[in-house]
């Protein structure tokens, strides 16, 4: 590789890190819905060069994080509660597809994992800690996506799920969801543990169906 060529692949390297930075900062409120991003702000917050910047913010439009403004550069974009909803709709599809795959890929380290991850969720409902609730739904979510070996489903789904991300974590704090969700959650992993493709996604449709509901409630 020349030396040219090994730059511009640094450079590239590092305008997909300062995107997944800005990614991670918007999703967990760093910036709030409807919040400018300036280029000089956050070239300086980086420790990145304008271009840069300008690169990953465009990168995160293209992802429905970000929204480009006329003149008046970007901003985080707001999820409506009935995007967020035709989002959810769009995932029972592609969800029910990955724990499908995953139950049928399941290695018995992977059930042993598994089963740690339910006994953490368990205590972690009955302890009242719904911020580490949240974490290992998100935990949970993303081990199926693994699990399932679906490139194509796990890239949509990652998409899907960062616009909507704000309303997850709502709907972890929204009242009784938890002590709703955590059976339908245990509902899903124990059919994969029973190596049941079918019971598995139709336990990761009814789980997906709740929240439409939960969501339709806020409205």
């Amino acid at each position: 590789m020349t030396d040219a060529a090994a730059t511009e692949a640094e450079e590239a390297t590092g305008r997909l890190d300062l995107t997944q930075q800005i990614r991670d900062a918007i999703l967990d409120a760093q910036f709030a819905p409807h919040q400018r991003l300036i280029e000089a702000d956050l070239s300086e917050k980086y420790g990145a060069s304008r271009a840069a910047v300008r690169t990953a913010l465009l990168n995160l439009a293209g992802e429905g994080l970000v929204e480009r403004l006329p003149n008046r550069g970007a901003r985080v974009r707001a999820i409506s509660v009935d995007e967020a909803i035709e989002i959810v709709e769009v995932r029972i599809g592609l969800e029910t597809l990955c724990a499908r795959k995953a139950t049928e890929n399941l290695t018995d380290q992977d059930a042993a994992e598994l089963r740690n991850l339910r006994a953490a969720i368990e205590v972690a409902v009955t302890t009242g800690n719904l911020v580490e609730y949240s974490r290992l739904n998100q935990e949970l979510d993303r081990r199926i996506r693994d699990l399932s070996r679906h490139a194509t489903a796990t890239q949509l789904l990652e998409r899907l799920r960062a616009q909507s991300a704000r309303h997850q974590f709502r709907l972890a704090f929204h009242p009784g969801r938890a002590a709703r969700s955590a059976p339908e959650h245990i509902a899903i992993i124990d059919a994969m543990l029973s190596r049941d493709p079918d019971a598995a996604e139709a336990a990761t449709r009814a789980h997906l169906s709740g929240i439409v509901d939960v969501l339709h409630g806020m409205e």
